[in-house]
């Protein structure tokens, strides 16, 4: 049989072997997250509902995040229609910054929609079918944007090839829609 040279010793050094390569390892890796750097995480933002602009950095390049920046993407992304300001979901915003990063980056991203307050949601439903009653954008997972300097087609093709959420098509009105929720396409 195989196995028959197998004894105590020979499972014991082959053991202490694997311990040795595995804590090796886990130190190399430990090495490399210290040493591992973020993308750049300045977004520019126009709201075209309310007007207001906004150019900020809301992560460091150690991947921490800057609360007084989220506060303030927070404040831009609110609802327009009630001025209700939600916490956007770190991942819609992450999601935003890749499509921006793959684009060339520092794009100026203009802001159809991010959050929305129950009531404005219902609001646009009642005028529209292509609005969803448990839309993500009432819970802060959801942006429509323009990024006025690329072609809407190659935002799309961008947000899709990062396959980080839904990516919604919207070429009659112009404009992308991403989001943090399930990879899905429409």
């Amino acid at each position: 049989m195989i196995y028959s040279h197998l004894n105590r010793r020979t499972f014991l050094k082959a053991s202490l072997l694997g311990v040795l390569v595995l804590g090796s390892s886990r130190t190399g890796f430990a090495q490399y997250m210290e040493k591992q750097t973020f993308p750049s995480s300045s977004l520019s933002l126009f709201n075209t509902h309310t007007g207001e602009k906004l150019t900020t950095s809301y992560r460091t390049p150690e991947g921490d995040y800057d609360a007084e920046a989220l506060k303030s993407i927070n404040w831009i992304l609110r609802c327009h229609y009630s001025n209700e300001v939600a916490n956007m979901d770190i991942r819609v915003l992450n999601f935003l910054n890749m499509v921006d990063n793959r684009l060339g980056g520092d794009n100026e991203i203009h802001i159809i929609s991010g959050y929305r307050s129950l009531e404005y949601n219902d609001l646009l439903r009642r005028g529209s079918d292509g609005v969803s009653k448990h839309s993500l954008h009432i819970e802060g997972k959801a942006l429509d944007i323009v990024i006025p300097a690329v072609n809407l087609s190659t935002v799309r093709k961008t947000a899709l090839a990062l396959r980080q959420g839904g990516v919604g098509y919207y070429p009659e009105t112009g404009f992308i829609h991403i989001d943090s929720g399930k990879l899905r396409t429409w």
